[in-house]
C-alpha cells in the first residue's frame, strides 16, 4: 500500500528482511488507504502537536511553525520569528472562567521561547537570552499563561540521580500520579510522583541470538541503540517503550511485561503511541509507520500419538536427529505483537506522528514533508454524501 510511492528507497528482498515483519499489500486491519502530502517546510520536520480536533502544528530545523487543517490539508498559518531550529513545541489551553483559548509555545536554539496565537499567527510574547532552556520551561509557562508550575524539571533531575546512565526519556505521567523514565542503558523505572519512590525497575536487555555458531564467536558488544530507550508513551495502564529497533509493552498495574518484539523495524524506533489497550503504533528511521496489535499466544499443540508402529524403532537411534526446539516464550504470561498495518510514504526517517482518530493520522519526516493519512472508506462515504447533497441543492442532474 503506497509502498515506495514517494520515497527513493528500493524494496528489500525477502532474504534481507525478516519475513515475519513483511505484511504485504493485503492489510485488512489497516484503514489508512488514502494519503495527502503536505508541503511547506524546507528542512527536517521534527515535531507535531495537536491544537484541536481539526488542527495541528508542525515545526523543525527551518525555524518555522506551520498550522494545518487536517480535514482539507490546507496551510492555515505560517509562524515566523525564530532564527534557528526549533527544539521543542507544546500546546496549552488557558481558561478565564468564561472562554478558553489554545496557544503554542516554542523553544529554539536561538535561546528564546515564544508564545503564539495559532488563530491569528501572531507571536504574543518572547523571552530571549535563556541560559538553560530546560530550567526556564516551567517558569515561562507560569509567567506567560498563569499556569500552575509543573515538576517536569525535578522529575528529570531525580531520574538522573537514580539511573546509572544517561536519561533519554522522562516524565511520562499517568492517571494514577505515576511517571516513567528510561535510560540509555535500557533501564525503565516507574516512579510515584507524590513520594518520589521507585515502584518498579526493569532492565530491558535483548537476549543474544544463538542462531549460528558465528554469532556466538562474535566478541563485539551490542550497539548502544539496541538497548537504548528512545521514546516512552502511556495510556495510564500500559507503558510502551521504543528500545532500539524493538518495542516493549509493560503493565503499570501488574508490574509485568505484557508483550515485546525485539525487531519491530529495520532501524531505530523514534516515536510510539498506545491507541488502546491492545493497539499501538510506531515509526522509525527506516521511513515506515507500523500498526501493531497485542494478541494472545496460540496454545501449544499436543504431540500426536505415534501409534502402534511408533513403538518400533527398526534399529534407528533414539537420539534426536534435528536441532532442539527453540523456546518460544521467554517471558512468562507474555503475549505477542502482531503487525497489522505498514504505512510507507516518506523517503526519510519518520520523526513522529499525531493521531486524530477517525479524522486521520499526520506524520512528519526528515524529507521535509508531512503526510496526512486518511481512512479511505470513510473518505469515500463523505465524498458520496457531499455529492448527493450537491445534487439535492441543484435539483438533481
Amino acid at each position: 500500500m503506497f509502498r515506495w510511492m514517494l520515497g527513493g528507497r528500493e524494496a528489500q528482498s525477502s532474504a534481507e528482511k525478516n519475513p515475519v515483519l513483511c505484511i504485504g499489500e493485503d492489510q485488512p486491519k489497516n484503514c489508512f488507504t488514502e494519503l495527502q502530502v503536505l508541503k511547506g517546510h524546507f528542512d527536517i520536520v521534527r515535531f507535531l502537536v495537536q491544537i484541536d480536533d481539526f488542527r495541528c502544528a508542525s515545526a523543525g530545523d527551518d525555524g518555522l511553525v506551520l498550522v494545518w487543517n487536517i480535514e482539507t490539508g490546507e496551510r492555515l498559518q505560517e509562524l515566523r520569528g525564530h532564527s534557528q531550529q526549533i527544539t521543542a513545541i507544546t500546546s496549552f489551553t488557558c481558561n478565564n472562567g468564561l472562554t478558553s483559548h489554545t496557544g503554542l509555545i516554542t523553544a529554539s536554539s536561538d535561546r528564546s521561547l515564544s508564545l503564539w496565537d495559532p488563530d491569528t499567527g501572531n507571536r504574543v510574547q518572547t523571552i530571549s537570552d535563556l541560559h538553560s532552556y530546560r530550567c526556564q520551561w516551567s517558569v515561562t509557562l507560569k509567567k506567560l499563561c498563569n499556569i500552575r508550575e509543573t515538576c517536569l524539571t525535578f522529575h528529570i533531575q531525580l531520574s538522573e540521580m537514580c539511573h546509572r546512565n544517561q536519561v533519554l526519556v522522562g516524565a511520562m505521567s499517568s492517571s494514577d500520579g505515576l511517571f516513567a523514565s528510561g535510560s540509555h542503558a535500557g533501564e525503565l523505572i516507574l516512579w510515584d510522583a507524590i513520594d518520589w519512590n521507585i515502584l518498579a525497575y526493569e532492565h530491558i536487555l535483548w537476549e543474544e541470538s544463538h542462531a549460528s555458531a558465528q554469532a556466538e564467536i562474535r566478541l563485539a558488544a551490542p550497539k548502544p541503540s539496541e538497548m537504548s530507550i528512545q521514546h516512552l508513551s502511556t495510556n495510564g495502564k500500559l507503558i510502551l517503550a521504543a528500545v532500539g529497533s524493538g518495542l516493549y509493552v509493560y503493565s503499570v498495574q501488574t508490574r509485568t511485561v505484557v508483550a515485546y518484539r525485539k525487531v519491530a523495524h529495520d532501524s531505530n524506533v523514534l516515536h510510539t503511541m498506545l491507541l488502546s489497550d491492545s493497539e499501538l503504533m510506531s515509526c522509525s528511521e527506516d521511513g515506515s509507520v507500523r500498526m501493531w496489535e497485542i494478541q494472545d499466544l496460540p496454545l501449544p499443540a499436543e504431540p500426536a500419538s505415534p501409534g502402534f508402529f511408533g513403538l518400533w524403532t527398526f534399529g534407528r537411534s533414539n537420539k534426536q536427529t534435528g536441532p532442539p526446539s527453540k523456546k518460544i516464550v521467554d517471558v512468562p504470561n507474555s503475549r505477542t505483537l502482531e503487525l497489522t498495518g505498514d504505512l510507507i510514504g516518506h523517503s526519510g526517517a519518520v520523526q513522529m506522528f499525531v493521531s486524530f482518530k477517525e479524522n486521520g493520522l499526520v506524520t512528519c519526516s526528515t524529507d521535509h514533508l508531512l503526510i496526512l493519512w486518511k481512512n479511505g472508506e470513510r473518505q469515500s462515504n463523505l465524498r458520496s454524501l457531499a455529492l448527493f447533497q450537491k445534487l439535492e441543492e441543484n435539483g438533481g442532474l
